[in-house]
Order: structure tokens, then sequence, then C-alpha cells
């Protein structure tokens, strides 16, 4: 194994961790924040609504399995949730260099390498993780010697711009038509609509899908404040209006509350794992479910003819929300996984359920 530099990761508290780093050699600055999946860093480093982030893995042994190839079936990658490292970082405990799976292809750091992500092993991420606990997400950087850069705060920009399809994109040829916003969506939700007879019709964020030929809209996940996506909240009201199914998913969630008339707000640490558990509003079903999200709906703001659908069972913020008549509702956590429990994945087939055949 190639010797290892000195890197290390700075907060803007004044905190200081030393390391080595064995990704690729640059220095970013982001947002640090930790999540709590033991395994899926493939999957997580590829989520787009981790731009912009340095992530933090809080199991400590990350690398062990290695990373697959892409591979490419029907316009979408076998194996990651979008073409490239979405991450500006990573921070991990043990990075283990040896690594062993039937699918592996290459290591965890050949891909931050090729990918021009750095990455820092030999992190006390047990202190970190209690610090973003104690006083929230922060700002933070890493940094070689003598390459310093500035902090970096990636909610001050919309960053579903810079994640959203810049054109329509159509997979499959199903007997329903999806109207899917992409503001950053994870590829196993295509995946997961495609394997429901679904055509799927991808675009970008801000595009005015209402006067298209639809059976439904699907709102996807993706980064940053909702507050930021003005123009998808106008579209997705004028699509209430026409009353046709409508599902969101993580963002999508926030962005249709938005649309609704609720307000949304900055958690102070977010909810990032496989392991955040869900009460259905109304009974004792609990659900374990995928998160990647550092803003939440105010449910206190929803107007009368909303209601919540789901709430967290660890801080009882909000989960999801559901209109109390029209086929609207949405979820915070992500019923695709990807990777992560498949507890929720039948919230897909409530979703294409509602549509009306032979629209």
């Amino acid at each position: 194994m190639t010797a290892m530099s000195k890197v290390r990761l700075v907060l803007e508290d004044g905190s200081v961790f030393e390391g080595k780093s064995f990704g690729y050699r640059r220095s970013v600055a982001g947002e640090v924040v930790f999540y709590t999946g033991m395994t899926g860093y493939p999957e997580s480093l590829t989520d787009p609504s981790y731009v912009g982030q340095i992530l933090v893995p809080t199991f400590p042994m990350i690398g062990n399995y290695g990373v697959p190839a892409a591979g490419m079936h029907d316009g979408l990658s076998r194996h990651y949730e979008s073409p490239r490292i979405m991450a500006s970082g990573l921070v991990v405990a043990d990075y283990a260099g040896l690594y062993s799976h039937w699918n592996a292809s290459f290591s965890l750091a050949e891909w931050l390498q090729e990918s021009g992500v750095p990455g820092i092993t030999g992190i006390d991420t047990r202190s970190l993780t209690k610090i973003l606990r104690t006083k929230g997400s922060m700002l933070g950087k890493i940094e070689f010697p003598g390459e310093a850069v500035d902090f970096y705060d990636p909610n001050l920009e919309n960053l579903v711009a810079r994640v959203s399809t810049p054109e329509t994109v159509v997979y499959g040829q199903g007997s329903r038509r999806v109207v899917l916003v992409d503001c950053g969506v994870k590829t196993n939700i295509i995946r997961c609509l495609l394997q429901r007879d679904a055509t799927v019709v991808r675009v970008p964020w801000d595009y005015d899908f209402t006067g298209e030929e639809y059976d439904g809209v699907l709102l996807s996940n993706g980064p940053g404040d909702p507050a930021l996506c003005g123009p998808a909240v106008v579209n997705i009201r004028k699509a209430l209006a026409l009353g046709r199914p409508v599902m969101g998913i993580c963002l999508g969630n926030q962005l249709l509350a938005r649309a609704a008339g609720a307000d949304t707000y900055k958690l102070k640490f977010g909810h990032r794992g496989h392991n955040q558990p869900v009460l259905l509003n109304g009974t004792n079903r609990c659900f374990i479910t995928s998160q990647n999200h550092g803003y939440a709906v105010d449910d206190h703001t929803l107007p009368d003819d909303w209601k919540p659908l789901f709430t967290n069972v660890n801080d009882g913020t909000n989960e999801g929300i559901r209109h109390r008549e029209k086929p609207f509702f949405s979820v915070q956590f992500h019923p695709e996984a990807a990777s992560g429990p498949v507890d929720t994945e039948f919230l897909f087939d409530d979703f294409m359920g509602s549509m009306v055949p032979n629209r």
C-alpha cells in the first residue's frame, strides 16, 4: 500500500483532528456530517444529497468490501446512486486497504483517488461525532500541509440546481407515466418505479411539467435548503391543483409541505443512516428506515387539510405528510433504501396503485 501523507480535519469551532490521507491529495471544505450506517459507503458517497458535505461514517472500519464497478443497465448505474462521488470528502476511523467481496473491482482508496475526492483515516470518529451531536453539524475543511482553504457553507447555495438533470430523460415503457422531478434523485428510486411498470420521465428541478401528459408525480430527494427551491414549489402547487397522485421522498417531503403552505427548518445534526425508526401515525407500526437529510417539516404549520403521516421515534420530528382526501403524500425517509432496510418499499406500490388506469 502506498505511504500515506499527513492531513487534518479542521472544524469551524477550532477543533483539529490529525490523520493520514488515503484518497486524492486535495484540500476541500464543506459541511461535516455523520451517518450511522454500518455498510453502504458506495451508495452513500454517490448520493446527490451529500453534495457539498464531508462525510463521517460512525462505523469504524470502512473499505473492507471494496467498490463495485459502475456498470450500466437501461441508462442507469447498476451499483451507484449517481454517476460519480457526490460527497466532498470522507473521514473514517480505520480504512481497510485489503478488501474482499465477490463484486468488488477496486479499493475505496483507488476510487477516491480516481474521483478526485480526499479521504482521511486514523481519526477518532467517536469524539468527532460527539462534537457534532452536541454542537450540531458544522463547517469543516480537509487540509493538506501548504494547501489552506477557506470554510464553505453549502447550505447558502442552491445545491439542487447543481445535481439535477439538465434535460428531460425518459426511462422504460410502462403502463403508467410518472414525472420524476429530479432534485438530486437516487438511481434506486428510478429502479423501483421501473420495476412497477412505470414510464419514468425525469425532468429538471425547475421544469414546469404540469402541461405534460402524466399519471403521477414523484418529487425526489436532494441536497440543501428547500427554501431555495422556489420554482419547484410553484410547479408543485400547480400540480396539486390538477389532483393527480403526488409522492415525495426526503427533500420531496419538504417541497410538498412548502407547496401545501407549511414551513421547514434546519435540524441540529440531521438524520443520516440506515437505522432511523419511524412510527406510522395512528398505529403502533414502527419501521426502520434509511435517511439522509438536514432539514425537516414543521408539521405544526400544516394546513387543516393535511396531516402528519410518520413521526421519528428518536426525536419526534416529522417523517411524512398526507392530504386528508386527495392522493398526495410524502415521506422524509428513503423507501428505496440503497443501501438500507427495505421495510417501506411498499409505499411505491401505494403510489402506483393510486393512479387512475388508462388516463
